[in-house]
């Protein structure tokens, strides 16, 4: 049993390495069909190491026996938004062409809603799965809202942001750890993110109603944030509320 086990994890291992080599192919594909400059080979590269390294450390610690179908669906994923990160960084020397930035950012949305999907009918749903989904997902809001501030200014930042700003503050306040209760309206507004930035990042669209539909993503995701930072904080405050002895004696029986 053992030698099964430690050849599942070899597996499971290796398809980290090919979805990072995978990603290479990807950046050099696009690097030989735009001529990409030395900024969006270098991020790209960082991109596909930095994830290979991170999830072939997490598949270590949770003892996967497979990758899924699922983590599969969501690591193609993860190599799209490597080539739009790559693309966003170039575009700091030169703009990249609107139908590739804008095919490769619709397809790992598009994609977001299959990984879920997937991983249910299959039975295959797992915390890693869940965590790798929302992070690919936060990581290509901040990588479009990077590329659309660079039109609109620095405040369209706040939506890639947010994010992190709720991680970095739940270290100082555990009570944001807590879990949510699921909302479909908080699923809703996260989703809409990704699409509401990769419309104004298009330029399709006049200037004033591109900075319309940004500050309305803005808007949705301060509300849905906002909204779940009180719930969380009424929930914390109603669990450290001390118990009289009388109420915790009859409580005992």
């Amino acid at each position: 049993m053992a030698l099964n086990h430690s050849y599942d994890a070899r597996l499971v291992q290796q398809e980290t390495a090919v979805g990072a080599g995978v990603q290479i192919l990807l950046l050099a594909l696009i690097g030989t069909a735009i001529g990409m400059g030395p900024a969006g080979w270098l991020t790209g590269l960082a991109f596909a190491i930095a994830t290979w390294a991170v999830l072939s450390r997490a598949l270590h610690r949770s003892r996967l026996r497979s990758f899924g179908a699922a983590n599969r669906v969501t690591l193609g994923r993860a190599t799209l938004v490597g080539g739009v990160t790559a693309l966003v960084a170039d575009s700091f020397q030169d703009s990249p062409p609107v139908s590739l930035f804008v095919g490769l950012t619709a397809v790992a949305l598009i994609l977001d809603g299959v990984d879920g999907k997937v991983a249910r009918r299959t039975g295959t749903s797992t915390p890693l799965g869940a965590r790798f989904d929302m992070e690919v997902d936060a990581f290509l809001i901040l990588v479009l809202s990077v590329y659309v501030s660079m039109a609109m200014g620095p405040w369209v930042l706040l939506i890639g942001g947010m994010r992190y700003v709720f991680v970095a503050a739940a270290r100082v306040w555990p009570w944001l750890t807590a879990p949510l209760p699921p909302s479909t309206a908080r699923k809703t507004v996260a989703a809409l993110q990704g699409v509401l930035l990769l419309v104004a990042g298009a330029a399709l669209l006049p200037h004033v109603v591109n900075v319309g539909v940004v500050a309305l993503a803005l808007g949705l995701l301060l509300w849905s944030f906002g909204r779940d930072v009180l719930w969380l904080w009424r929930t914390s405050r109603v669990e450290t509320v001390p118990v009289p002895h009388e109420v915790r004696e009859l409580v005992a029986g």
